[in-house]
């Protein structure tokens, strides 16, 4: 499942997506970024916001499928790419398939909620009516630093107002 030769034009959209999870970071957002590509423009953007926006629905690749279906006036996303800086969650996994994405390539993997390989594998399911290519491991250090960064921070915040 996992492929490790990645395009130059992979790393610039994934170096894209690490930007966006920077500014959700400038948000106090868990530092996650989604870019939505076809035909190697970017169609759509977004980053984690599920608390500034109150809405538990809203991470980066929701944010970034929303934004591409507004500007291609579909529901429907074939022949896309979708570059996010975390490996997706079962429910960003559904919006994948239900917005039929052909690829997914995400930087670091989520040892306990991801799911394209970390834990459930739900790409190898074969009942699914749409198929994902998924690659990982695209500047993964480079994320899991700015996700490590982000907790520790608020971590020594909240250890800071317990006092």
């Amino acid at each position: 499942m996992t492929q490790t030769k990645f395009s130059e034009g992979d790393c610039c959209f994934m170096r894209r997506a690490l930007e966006l999870a920077e500014h959700a970071a400038s948000l106090n957002e868990v530092p996650v970024g989604a870019v939505l590509v076809r035909d190697g423009e970017i169609i759509g953007e977004g980053w984690n916001a599920p608390i500034s926006n109150h809405d538990a629905s809203h991470h980066a690749e929701i944010a970034a499928i929303r934004h591409a279906c507004r500007n291609v006036q579909n529901y429907r996303l074939p022949n896309t790419a979708l570059y996010v800086t975390l490996e997706p969650c079962t429910m960003c996994f559904g919006a994948l398939i239900h917005a039929r994405i052909e690829r997914v390539v995400f930087a670091a993997k989520e040892p306990r909620a991801g799911v394209l390989e970390s834990q459930l594998q739900l790409p190898e399911a074969s009942f699914y009516n749409h198929q994902l290519v998924v690659q990982g491991g695209l500047y993964a250090d480079e994320s899991a630093v700015l996700l490590k960064n982000f907790f520790k921070a608020r971590r020594s915040t909240s250890a800071i107002d317990a006092e």
